[in-house]
């Protein structure tokens, strides 16, 4: 056995130890059964209340209830991400947990990398179930069901979610204490939510920027790349955009906007999540 087999063999036991104890903990955490009921919840209210039996804007049956889970998912998934996330690292430090860690076999990376990994699981199954439920749902009810979308629909979703964990991640590093770190988290949800949509395109408008400077900055925001993917899957003429659409589609066009909603959020996380990793690995950990 080669002198780096044994480095590499021990990094994995020590990753896949992190990540299920990671995944029991949570478990047990109150906010992860919230978090469930909340998107398994909504999926049976909203089949409950017959939304596949109305019609909106042209849109009907499942389509018609894909379309009212983007925009609970575009409101609740990101903030839930980075609260919980945001405490990770630094809950941990506060607690003394990670000065026992550090104590056992257990790498750095190992440890960061399988906090991170764990939390994407655990946020991300409840979401893939209650979208996998629906379809079910459509599947038994002769729905038609739009296998794309649905597609599409789960790779942006688990983009999206990465990217705030990237963003937790990083915050949970670079403060000390827990109110800080859910301070920022908040800041930034409300920043992304509000400020590059209302306030920020406002200031630009009236300083007559070029509408391609607007729109390019305003697709900077990961909330605002998955909301108007999301837009694209089901209206791909984006008429619902406006004049914004002819930017949008001449520019990137509907595959290249709907990879571009995909890659980037994914990007933009293990951007923060690698930043977050060298903080931790080169600053103070107890």
């Amino acid at each position: 056995m080669s002198t780096l087999t044994l480095p590499l063999m021990g990094f994995q036991n020590s990753f896949i130890t992190t990540v299920i104890a990671e995944i029991r903990e949570s478990f047990r955490a109150k906010w992860f059964f919230l978090y469930t009921l909340i998107f398994g919840g909504a999926i049976v209210m909203l089949l409950a209340l017959g939304i596949t039996e109305s019609q909106v804007l042209g849109f009907t049956g499942l389509s018609r209830l894909l379309i009212t889970y983007i925009q609970l998912c575009v409101a609740i998934l990101p903030v839930f991400i980075l609260i919980t996330t945001v405490r990770t690292v630094v809950g941990d430090r506060e607690s003394n947990v990670l000065e026992y860690i550090l104590s056992l076999p257990i790498s750095l990376g190992a440890y960061y990398w399988g906090k991170l990994t764990a939390r994407f699981i655990i946020v991300f199954i409840p979401v893939l179930l209650a979208l996998s439920g629906a379809v079910f749902w459509g599947a038994v009810k002769n729905l038609t069901i739009p296998w794309s979308i649905v597609g599409y629909y789960s790779l942006m979703l688990a983009s999206l979610a990465w990217a705030f964990l990237g963003t937790g991640m990083f915050i949970s590093t670079l403060v000390r204490k827990q109110e800080w770190a859910l301070g920022l988290a908040f800041l930034v949800w409300l920043t992304l939510l509000l400020f590059i949509d209302v306030i920020l395109i406002g200031v630009l408008l009236q300083n007559q920027l070029m509408e391609e400077v607007i729109i390019g900055i305003a697709l900077l925001n990961p909330l605002q790349v998955f909301r108007t993917g999301a837009i694209l899957l089901f209206d791909p003429e984006l008429s619902l955009l406006g004049p914004a659409s002819y930017v949008i589609l001449d520019n990137m066009g509907y595959t290249g906007f709907l990879f571009y909603s995909i890659l980037y959020p994914l990007g933009l996380g293990w951007a923060f999540s690698w930043l977050g990793y060298k903080i931790f690995k080169t600053g103070d950990l107890v």
